[in-house]
């Protein structure tokens, strides 16, 4: 019974996928934002959303949390309609594709070679980030989540490693991923880290305020080789329209106390996260359980 389920799931992206290419960026874009907006209140999720935005962001009404909640969507819909076609997006100041802000930092990265580590989360289009990299001469490595279909997996792999436009190793999330991550990087290699989900077994550190769950893993990678840490997100400007920003690395600290800097460090991106997310909510995917249920 399930094979005939993925036989069906796999049928339908692989019919999506087909329309939205001919759509073209721009098309292909607003439809899916169209789409998200139009059926996301309604699922379940959407209350996750909202108790997420009430608990970290008192100061907005009813009124200004939907209008929030709607970005959010729209900019969801439009991330996956988008991944057809980042590969095709170019850098650029007018029109579908990317700008930069940051460029000089990317580039000294690139000329400077080794291991390096961009922290980001689920802002903007991140799917860019590789894509954006590799535009610089920066090969970015990443940890994913597979689907369950593996078909629909395989598609969504392909369409990635084509956004990407090179043969870049990527990690499957879990310990036998992040042992192959770490080698990567002790080799000279470049990761891109999402680190903005709650993860159970991490290690509890500020965000908005409370007290949330969070993956050290980008820290203790970093104070490991003390390669550079890197903060890259990205803005969404308009339909197939985005910005990569990239900041200077973090100075990473050496106290002596392991367990005392992996927290430091794990407080400050967390910051950095929360004020990227500030200053553009409705671009941050609110609709997962960042907090524990009991945060007040």
């Amino acid at each position: 019974m399930k094979a005939v389920q993925y036989w069906v799931e796999a049928l339908a992206v692989r019919a999506l996928l087909a329309i939205l290419r001919r759509l073209g960026p721009v098309a292909a874009s607003n439809l899916g934002g169209f789409l998200a907006r139009m059926v996301g209140p309604l699922l379940p999720v959407h209350r996750i959303g909202d108790a997420n935005l009430r608990l970290a962001m008192p100061e907005l009404d009813a009124a200004r949390r939907r209008v929030v909640l709607r970005d959010v969507w729209d900019n969801l819909g439009r991330t996956a309609a988008e991944l057809p076609h980042i590969g095709r997006l170019e850098r650029t100041v007018v029109g579908p594709g990317w700008e930069v802000v940051g460029a000089e930092i990317a580039h000294a990265l690139a000329a400077h070679g080794g291991g390096a580590i961009f922290v980001s989360g689920h802002i903007g289009n991140w799917e860019l980030l590789p894509r954006a990299a590799g535009a610089f001469g920066i090969r970015l490595s990443s940890f994913y989540r597979a689907a369950a279909n593996p078909a629909v997996d395989a598609m969504i792999m392909a369409l990635r490693m084509s956004a990407v436009g090179q043969d870049v190793p990527n990690f499957a999330k879990g310990s036998k991923g992040a042992r192959a991550a770490l080698a990567h990087l002790g080799h000279g290699g470049t990761l891109g880290m999402l680190v903005d989900q709650k993860m159970n077994d991490g290690i509890a550190a500020p965000f908005f305020g409370h007290t949330a769950m969070t993956a050290p893993a980008a820290a203790a990678f970093a104070l490991r080789y003390r390669c550079p840490l890197v903060p890259a997100h990205v803005e969404r400007l308009g339909p197939a329209r985005l910005r990569l920003v990239v900041e200077a690395p973090l100075v990473l600290p050496d106290s002596g106390d392991r367990q005392a800097d992996l927290l430091r460090v794990t407080s400050e991106i967390n910051g950095i996260l929360e004020r990227w997310i500030r200053a553009r909510p409705g671009e941050w995917l609110w609709l997962h359980r960042r907090w524990p249920k009991d945060s007040k």
